[in-house]
């Protein structure tokens, strides 16, 4: 699940899981209170006033599937699950057709993001990907109740 602003399409909140151990509607529940408190935005936190001025999109990803090698996969329509020794990061298909990254790029910037690794960690041989393929729901405003 992600927030955007609607003015300009910052992002405010991400969050989500890569397994499928619960059903989607409660995977939805816990998503949406957790969105509010993605640890990114600790010191600007969403606020309840800022929601009419927010868009709400919901990612459904298939299950990953290992691919051949790190740098086996399409940006534009496969998300990529990364696991470099014990740390994991993923990216959405959203984030190479917003931000143009290349393949390598895009693994550069999961590892130095979301792994918190140098960003060539990659192509350590230890290194494993997986893809997904994702049905997004969104982006839709909020609506005052």
């Amino acid at each position: 699940m992600s927030l955007h602003a609607l003015a300009g399409h910052q992002l405010r909140g991400c969050v989500g899981r890569i397994d499928a151990s619960h059903p989607l509607i409660e995977a939805l529940r816990t998503a949406s209170r957790s969105v509010l408190q993605d640890p990114r935005f600790a010191t600007h936190p969403v606020e309840l006033e800022e929601l009419p001025s927010l868009s709400i999109e919901v990612s459904v990803l298939s299950a990953p599937k290992p691919a051949a090698s790190p740098a086996d996969f399409d940006p534009l329509e496969q998300g990529i699950y990364l696991t470099v020794a014990n740390r994991t990061g993923c990216f959405l298909p959203q984030v190479a057709r917003e931000t143009g990254w290349t393949r390598e790029q895009l693994l550069d910037r999961l590892c130095l993001e979301k792994l918190g690794l140098p960003a060539s960690s990659w192509r350590s041989p230890q290194a494993k990907l997986h893809v997904f393929s994702v049905q997004v729901i969104g982006p839709e405003p909020f609506e005052k109740c």
